[in-house]
């Protein structure tokens, strides 16, 4: 089973990328993908940065995809997006309808979580427009991704969002700026100063989500180590780890372990100091995704 790094959610500065990506080229990762999918204003890296981090990490030995934006809001978005479907080096994963008819029928993409495929039928129509590979929603449960597995189309593989905070919602707004009392246009890049989001608690001062810019993800985070056989006996080709800035070689160590056959409690006590906050899988079992089932429940 592959190993995949998806594309960061989160605002950091150049530096802090180019470390990360060093360390990446040099991580036992099979694919990385890479690109900013949230928010257009974060320019720390332009299209030139990320097309040479690519190129830097595909030199190193990694496939790369390129991740398209999820909500586009301007003519400049789609010039990025045309950029990037027409580099012809790397994939494209596609993230929104735009992003498909930029690269159908012209050369093969990923199908990414965020269109929503939700049965065999639907996924046939990406395979027929070039999808070569396809991210099941984030919500899906084992049973359901069952069923489209055992009617996909020859030659789609699948790739499971296996681990980070759940990415909830899009919108036009930024709430991260409005907590800031900052319009979203002079937002003063205050995503910078939460490179892992900003935490939202209830009224009983839990912590309850995470905002990132115009994303919403959850508090808890997604930890799916313990299900890679139940994945592997499906027939999911891969498993993607979504980045966070602490301690993120220990998480792709233990996965890798993981993925290599590693038992259960050895990759559970290697991720546990690096988990950020408490663990969820609900949403794997058919249960509300906040939930942690215990390995060995039944769902």
């Amino acid at each position: 089973m592959q190993l995949t790094l998806g594309p960061l959610l989160y605002h950091w500065p150049k530096a802090r990328l180019d470390a990360f990506h060093d360390a990446i080229a040099a991580a036992p990762v099979d694919r990385v993908y890479l690109g900013e999918v949230v928010c257009s204003r974060r320019h720390e890296y332009r299209t030139a940065d990320w097309l040479d981090a690519a190129a830097r990490l595909a030199d190193a030995g990694k496939e790369v995809v390129l991740s398209s934006q999820v909500l586009m809001e301007s003519e400049s978005d789609l010039r990025t997006l045309r950029r990037l479907a027409a580099d012809g080096r790397f994939l494209l994963e596609a993230n929104d309808m735009g992003a498909v008819h930029a690269v159908a029928g012209h050369a093969p993409f990923v199908a990414g979580a965020h269109l929503n495929i939700y049965s065999a039928e639907t996924l046939a129509f990406f395979a027929s427009l070039g999808a070569t590979r396809w991210v099941p929603p984030f919500e899906m449960s084992r049973a359901a991704l069952a069923l489209i597995l055992a009617d996909r189309p020859a030659g789609v593989a699948t790739e499971v969002f296996a681990y980070g905070r759940l990415p909830l919602a899009f919108s036009a707004r930024c709430f991260t700026a409005r907590h800031y009392d900052l319009p979203k246009d002079d937002c003063r890049f205050v995503c910078l100063d939460h490179p892992e989001g900003l935490v939202v608690a209830t009224r009983e001062r839990e912590p309850f989500l995470v905002l990132n810019g115009i994303e919403t993800q959850s508090h808890r985070v997604l930890n799916l180590a313990d299900a890679l056989p139940e994945m592997r006996a499906l027939g999911v080709d891969a498993v993607r780890l979504s980045p966070q800035p602490e301690r993120m070689m220990d998480v792709i160590a233990a996965f890798r372990a993981a993925c290599d056959g590693a038992a259960a409690d050895e990759v559970a006590s290697m991720l546990a100091p690096a988990l950020p906050a408490a663990a969820c899988n609900g949403y794997w079992h058919g249960r509300p995704g906040l939930e942690l089932v215990a390995r060995g429940a039944a769902s």
